[in-house]
């Protein structure tokens, strides 16, 4: 129970045991409203960010930046000294994680040890645990964002719709489990897009069929080219622009074009999506990891900016002049779109009822360069942070978005580096493994994914690194085979990485749901029968 000093950090961890035992959702949110309605408004955003497996909003950021070596090193201190006699608070761990982020400068690394070790070291061991969890992105209590809105919903007597869409506008589920106790519906009616506060985009399913997506679409459909891109938003109030990318990172600083472009553009507030290419001397897109490298510079961007010059093309407006449009159907903000800018930033697109129409768009963006595809409903209004079939990508290749699990050290020339990936698909909180592959990559691209794994290290066999699952690549494969090697049951045929998907988090990696639905389409475009897994 909640003291003077605050709501004990045991009852937090009391809590995530008991979500882990039960899989019954009614129950999950049960016990996440009693335990949030008995909590002070202060605690609720920590614990709720906890719960879930994050530290910070998923539009925050602020990162702890801490590397196993000095989680070592702080545990090591921590088991030396002796624990602290008052328990540690929720809004102790808070201070703390807060504090870790913040360090910088010379001596920064000796600050975030300092600060670690000390939190560790005044948790008791089941309290540890949980730390190192939150720490390293390692917490499978079975309550992603889908189970923590509705608790928070159960917790304020509000409905769950309108929890889910103040969380899609703001990014902050901690903040939206504040504003929910203790305002209600009134409270959450009131968080409204803002900008300089980057949006969840809106999600599309994958398309097997053309006529699935006619069909969906009440018969017509918007066809725009899918770009081999980075999506981001522009923001501008006045003369002040912000651009954030896919995963709600400010990249401002390394796309001045960007927002050079948005100061010419006939309005004094708006929030435009799009899309950025890199582009070669003959007008066609580069590969997409030599975009990265725009998108991880800060420094010396004029000399990057001649070699690696950027293309943009704009798709959807959400804001215009103090409105908000995510409510407003597609066609009606693709026309706001169209009378803002001049033609050549706009995405290509046609409106049709046609297949033939739809396939020979498809070649004509393959022979640009393209990656597909776009299809949208016309009467779709803009659903923050929602995958669905209101948008559909159209791609010819056979290709997933999986997470690297771990990686094997090579051998030959490829000694001394991770290169035989272990790739998963999710499957509720966790990953099932579908295969390895060490193609695809070329040795310095291999040599850059291994610093990042090395960073990302939980524990390591003789051959074997295993990682937290947070690099999303792009693997490219011939057939989904059954496999009786891997507990998923499936692996893929002849797999190599297309490209590292720095664009993605591990939540918009494929599903395992999806890997067998394409299993089973496989044997239906070949005519032959499926024994349904």
């Amino acid at each position: 129970m909640p003291t003077e000093a605050g709501t004990p950090f045991s009852d937090l961890v009391e809590l995530t045991h008991r979500l882990e035992s039960t899989t019954k959702r009614l129950e999950k949110r049960k016990l996440i409203a009693e335990f949030l309605r008995r909590l002070p408004r202060e605690e609720v955003g920590p614990a709720v960010l906890i719960a879930i497996g994050r530290i910070f909003p998923e539009a925050d950021q602020k990162a702890l930046n801490v590397g196993w070596a000095t989680l070592q090193k702080a545990l090591s201190s921590a088991r030396q000294a002796r624990l602290d006699a008052r328990p540690l608070t929720i809004l102790d761990v808070n201070r703390a994680f807060e504090g870790i982020a913040a360090a910088s400068g010379a001596d920064s690394v000796r600050a975030r040890l300092r600060l670690l070790a000390s939190l560790l070291g005044q948790a008791t061991d089941p309290e540890r645990e949980v730390l190192m969890k939150s720490i390293f992105g390692e917490m499978r209590i079975g309550v992603n964002e889908g189970v923590m809105l509705e608790g928070i919903a159960d917790a304020a007597g509000v409905d769950a719709d309108a929890v889910r869409a103040a969380h899609m506008v703001l990014g902050d589920l901690g903040r939206v489990a504040e504003v929910a106790l203790s305002g209600g519906a009134t409270g959450l009616a009131d968080l409204q897009l803002r900008l300089f506060s980057p949006v969840k985009p809106m999600m599309a399913e994958t398309a097997d069929d053309l006529d699935e997506v006619l069909k969906e679409h009440g018969g017509t459909t918007a066809v725009e080219f899918k770009f081999d891109g980075a999506r981001i938003q522009i923001h501008r109030q006045g003369d002040a622009v912000r651009v954030f990318s896919r995963r709600l990172t400010d990249v401002t600083e390394s796309v001045p074009e960007v927002v050079e472009f948005a100061r010419t553009v006939p309005a004094t507030s708006f929030l435009l999506e799009g899309e950025v290419v890199a582009m070669d001397d003959r007008g066609r897109p580069r590969p997409f990891q030599e975009l990265m490298r725009r998108f991880r510079r800060v420094h010396e961007i004029e000399a990057l900016r001649r070699e690696i010059p950027l293309r943009l093309y704009l798709f959807d407006v959400l804001y215009l002049e103090g409105r908000s449009l995510i409510p407003v159907p597609y066609r009606y903000r693709w026309a706001a779109l169209e009378a803002l800018v001049q033609a050549d930033v706009l995405a290509k697109r046609i409106v049709t009822q046609s297949r033939a129409e739809i396939e020979a768009f498809l070649k004509e963006a393959m022979e640009a360069g393209h990656e597909g595809l776009m299809a949208k409903q016309l009467d779709a209004p803009y659903s923050v942070g929602k995958r669905g079939k209101k948008w559909f990508k159209i791609k010819p290749a056979d290709t997933l978005d999986v997470a690297i699990l771990a990686a094997e050290w090579g051998h030959g020339r490829r000694t001394g580096t991770l290169s035989n990936y272990w790739l998963g698909v999710r499957d509720g909180d966790g990953w099932q493994m579908i295969g390895k592959t060490f193609k695809g990559l070329t040795d310095q691209e291999r040599r850059d994914l291994m610093e990042r794994l090395m960073a990302l290290k939980t524990r390591e066999e003789p051959w074997v690194v295993h990682v937290r699952p947070e690099v999303v690549v792009a693997i490219a494969y011939n057939e989904i085979q059954r496999s009786p090697h891997y507990e998923s049951g499936f692996a893929l045929r002849f797999a190599r990485v297309a490209r590292v998907r720095d664009d993605k988090d591990p939540g918009e990696a494929d599903t395992y749901d999806r890997l067998k639905e394409l299993y089973a389409k496989q044997f239906e475009r070949k005519g032959a029968a499926y024994d349904e897994a």
